[in-house]
């Protein structure tokens, strides 16, 4: 059995330019898992890069904000609520429509290098706006 605590998760950028951050819940890594699961913040107007998995599927699920999802051609807004699973070989990008930050449960499996492409990042503090959504999308104390 693993336990922590969402707010006491090492956070990443993966690069000083990107407009999203990674808030590290589990991964090979740390836990000894087969997948990685971050939250993922948005910085308003910020994106992904256009990315697919080769193998992997990967499950975004909005916490808090608003946001767009662009796969192969379609598009698809996203709120609060919303469940978003991109299949393997999927070029997709996800983009915080909202003026406020846009956070997603994210999950990939298997894996497939993506905590090691976190972890390799460069290191973040989270907010108090960040710890407020982490604390009650995810019911845990602060």
């Amino acid at each position: 059995m693993i336990r922590k605590s969402a707010g006491d998760c090492a956070a990443y950028r993966i690069k000083a330019s990107d407009t999203n951050y990674f808030v590290l819940l589990a991964d090979p890594a740390g836990d000894g898992v087969a997948f990685i699961t971050v939250i993922e913040i948005f910085e308003p107007g910020g994106a992904t890069p256009p990315n697919a998995h080769a193998a992997a599927y990967e499950q975004f699920v909005v916490l808090a904000g608003t946001g767009v999802a662009r796969c192969d051609g379609r598009e698809a807004r996203l709120s609060r609520g919303d469940i978003l699973i991109v299949p393997p070989g999927t070029e997709h990008v996800v983009e915080n429509s909202g003026p406020g930050k846009l956070y997603c449960l994210t999950t990939m499996i298997p894996n497939e290098g993506f905590a090691e492409l976190i972890r390799g990042g460069i290191p973040v503090e989270i907010d108090a706006a960040d710890r407020l959504v982490l604390t009650e999308r995810l019911g845990v104390s602060p």
